[in-house]
């Protein structure tokens, strides 16, 4: 395959060379992917029936669901597939429409992450005026101002990636179609375009950052003030859940996109992809039950209307 004008499909990374490891690979994908259905599922179904999770926190974590749920279905059910079917290959516009999509999400994500570490600061520094900031129109607005981060973040970054040659072949050295690999596969200096656009999108993730960083300080200053433990203990249970998924989202993207060539390999680019691609939307659902009493009460109603 000499250049992007001739090719049809990539080859994606394969788990292994043995139908057992495949097997392996298989069941693990899919029980993962399983489990984000079903935890995500859960908590869409309880917020948008219970009429007492029609807050804004709850809004915006009905949203968080549905990007989860988007993310994960971008990439792990083409990986299981493959496995099943002893195949590595997909095709040019499936692996063109599986970063945008990814891209999308993944950048709505981290936006309305920003606009929950907002909202927390709003209800713990601001709680006489929470119901005036964050009122039903102002939440639906930053909704969309997120989901519409992501969609014009992956416009950006597909059109250009696909608009670049690749002369290197057409294996790509990742379970699904990633930018920084298939970066790999193209001309000397040609991919310098999207490098640049990828600093401008990392300048403004890390301003992102340094926003949800800041509104911490505030959170955790004004809550260590608070004189009843009981008011403390409520206050934590709210902002340690987003917290830990912005920890773990933040700290294994940033990794994936940021680190030094000298670092990369297969193994380490595959632990690092399925940390921040595949285990959040899995994980997200149990870290925002675990401590929210008013989560569960609601999940439990869910069970019983199963």
């Amino acid at each position: 395959m000499s250049n992007s004008s001739s090719l049809t499909e990539f080859l994606l990374l394969a788990f292994a060379d043995t139908w057992e490891l495949q097997l392996l690979h298989f069941s693990l994908f899919l029980g993962i992917y399983l489990a984000a259905l079903l935890g995500n599922g859960l908590i869409i179904t309880a917020v948008a029936c219970d009429h007492h999770l029609h807050t804004p926190m709850y809004f915006f974590l009905l949203n968080l669901s549905l990007l989860d749920l988007g993310t994960i279905s971008t990439t792990v059910p083409k990986s299981v597939a493959n496995s099943l079917w002893n195949t590595r290959a997909i095709s040019y516009l499936g692996c063109a429409a599986q970063v945008f999509l990814f891209f999308f999400l993944l950048g709505g994500e981290y936006s309305l992450l920003t606009v929950m570490a907002y909202d927390r600061y709003v209800a713990i520094c601001k709680p006489l005026h929470y119901g005036t900031i964050m009122g039903s129109r102002a939440c639906v607005r930053m909704a969309a101002a997120a989901w519409a981060s992501g969609f014009l973040n992956a416009l950006l970054h597909t059109g250009n990636t696909f608009s670049i040659p690749l002369c290197k072949g057409n294996v790509v050295d990742q379970f699904f179609c990633e930018i920084p690999q298939i970066l790999k596969l193209s001309c000397a200096d040609s991919y310098l375009r999207e490098v640049g656009l990828s600093v401008v999108s990392l300048c403004l993730a890390f301003g992102c950052f340094i926003f949800i960083v800041l509104s911490y300080v505030q959170i955790f200053t004004a809550v260590l003030r608070i004189p009843s433990e009981q008011g403390r203990h409520k206050a934590f249970s709210m902002c340690l859940p987003h917290l830990a998924v912005v920890s773990l989202f933040v700290s294994t993207a940033f990794f994936a996109y940021l680190k030094p060539p000298s670092l990369s390999s297969p193994a380490l680019d595959l632990v690092v992809a399925v940390l921040y691609a595949v285990l959040p939307p899995a994980v997200n659902p149990l870290i925002y039950s675990m401590r929210n009493k008013e989560l569960k009460d609601a999940l439990r109603k869910t069970k019983g209307w199963i």
